[in-house]
């Protein structure tokens, strides 16, 4: 690819799809234009949504693309983990008349974000403050729709991005409440991921279990009031639930860090801009330090949080830099 040049950058999560341009300059992303963001359920696939975005964007599109996808990324069909999209690549490229479509795991692209993003990009969470490790490894979670998970390798000449689907390792409980939480979830799922308490969705069996504790219906209507309430500070067991909700991260986080043998923990993803300043009050530290024998080593961690807008859509475009 060329060193300067404007392409279409894409971040294709369960719920929301997001496009914008990108442009690149001298192998960074020099700027982010105007995100167009689709909600994934009102339209049949990624072509619908493209041509969404063509029509607000009122002019021709580049003819190259890298699109950040909530998947692996393996195979001739990519299936999106928590929507019903689909997408074939090769058949996509020629129906959209691209020279260059380029396809990477969502939290993939949020670890090559790293290499583009500014300390005023983060909030420190824990552990150390200052800047990240030159060298090391960086492990990235974030809840949204989903549960994201990514490494990231410094050495003194290379960065390495390195995919996985970490959020689908099993939920491992730590208290009686956490008991109950895991046998109505297994009642409904069978297996139980980590994603399906440390995500979105996850507040609400979180809540569900809460309220079954105090013989309380759970809270009617969609997933965005019961978090807002729990936000606003307007319900005890909201405001409970999203207590449980930070610790249940922090221990994965924690899990994660020591299985990656992490120099740093980054958290991002969707909801983490709307949980800044209530995050530190809930148990996420301390659930993140408690691991034993290891709780020195975790201490030693720092952890922090993203809070730039789009750092799919930045790590998308980074990749063509």
């Amino acid at each position: 690819m060329t060193a300067n040049k404007e392409i279409v950058a894409g971040d294709i999560g369960g719920t929301n799809a997001r496009f914008c341009l990108a442009r690149i300059e001298q192998g960074r992303v020099v700027a982010l234009g105007e995100t167009v963001q689709i909600q994934t359920r009102d339209v049949g696939g990624f072509a619908e949504a493209w041509s969404i975005f063509a029509r607000e964007t009122g002019r021709p599109l580049p003819r190259e693309a890298a699109i950040a996808i909530a998947c692996p990324v393996q195979g001739e069909v990519l299936k999106l983990t928590n929507t019903h999209w689909s997408i074939r690549p090769a058949a996509l490229k020629a129906k959209l008349g691209l020279e260059r479509l380029d396809f990477i795991n969502d939290f993939g692209a949020v670890g090559h974000s790293l290499s583009q993003l500014q300390e005023p990009d983060y909030v420190h969470l824990a552990g150390p403050p200052g800047p990240l490790p030159a060298q090391g490894i960086i492990t990235i979670v974030g809840p949204g729709t989903g549960l994201g998970v990514a490494q990231v390798l410094r050495t003194a000449t290379h960065t390495h991005v390195l995919e996985c689907e970490g959020g689908h390792i099993s939920f491992a409980p730590l208290d009686e409440f956490e008991d109950e939480l895991l046998a109505r979830l297994r009642a409904r799922h069978g297996r139980v991921s980590a994603e399906r308490v440390v995500s979105g969705p996850g507040l609400r069996a979180i809540d569900e279990t809460l309220a079954a504790a105090r013989n309380l219906p759970a809270h009617p209507g969609p997933d965005a009031a019961l978090w807002q309430s729990g936000i606003d500070g307007v319900d005890e067991i909201a405001m409970e639930a999203i207590s449980r909700f930070g610790a249940a991260l922090g221990a994965v986080a924690g899990d994660y860090a020591l299985a990656h043998g992490a120099s740093a923990v980054v958290i991002a993803g969707g909801i983490i801009p709307r949980l800044l300043h209530i995050l530190p009050r809930t148990g996420f530290v301390h659930r993140f330090l408690d691991k034993g024998r290891f709780q020195p080593l975790m201490a030693r961690i720092p952890v922090k949080l993203i809070v730039h807008a789009c750092p799919g859509l930045l790590g998308a475009a980074s990749t063509a830099a």
